[in-house]
């Protein structure tokens, strides 16, 4: 069987999937998360940005509060970019081999979580999520608690869902059981077992058991 098509990527995440794939691995998901992760940080925003503009109209010419207001507003900012920007830059990567998470704006991180340990898939829909299109993945794996243990706000969690699984559990890429049924911790292929010794056709006898007198 071939292997998944290759994914027409944005610049961003193409970047990361250059960064941080190996030569031999392949995207089979990269994305952003859903814009609906933005909410909360829209709506803490938003009263401390009204606040401030209101300080600093109120009384133009009172040094204090116009200063205050002004600080509130550049807090406000900055807090809003930051989350924008983490956004902008979080991506969510699935590969033959591993599921990664790249985070960070100005120190990026890479959290990643290898095929073969991850025993189990769960797909949560919230109310919300059905309407807006967004769901969580949570990843059950062999071993200690992952970092990668749940994933939340990612976009089409439905297909996400069956190109993952079709990844994870079925023979449709890579042959066998699916990429997390064979190989290493990172998807290499298990060594052959070793071969016998050559010589008389890898034979080895034993010597006859004397008979009891």
């Amino acid at each position: 069987m071939t292997g998944p098509a290759p994914l027409e990527l944005p610049p961003r995440a193409s970047k990361d999937v250059e960064k941080y794939l190996l030569p031999d691995e392949t995207a089979v998901v990269a994305t952003r998360r859903h814009w609906a992760v933005l909410i909360e940080p829209t709506a803490k925003f938003l009263p401390f940005f009204v606040a401030g503009g209101w300080l600093l109209l109120f009384d133009p010419d009172n040094r204090v509060t116009s200063s205050a207001g002004l600080l509130v507003i550049l807090g406000s900012l900055v807090y809003y970019g930051l989350r924008v920007g983490e956004w902008w830059m979080r991506h969510f990567i699935v590969s033959t081999r591993r599921v990664l998470l790249t985070s960070g704006v100005i120190v990026r991180t890479v959290t990643l979580l290898p095929l073969r340990r991850i025993t189990d898939l769960t797909w949560k829909e919230t109310l919300l999520g059905q309407v807006l299109g967004y769901g969580t993945f949570r990843f059950e794996s062999a071993g200690q608690q992952q970092a990668l243990s749940e994933i939340t706000f990612l976009p089409g969690a439905d297909v996400l869902y069956r190109r993952v699984s079709a990844l994870l559990f079925s023979s449709d890429w890579g042959g066998g059981g699916g990429a997390a049924s064979s190989g290493d911790d990172e998807g290499n292929p298990e060594p052959p077992p070793p071969r016998p010794p050559a010589g008389d056709g890898g034979r080895r006898d034993t010597e006859p058991i004397p008979r009891l007198p």
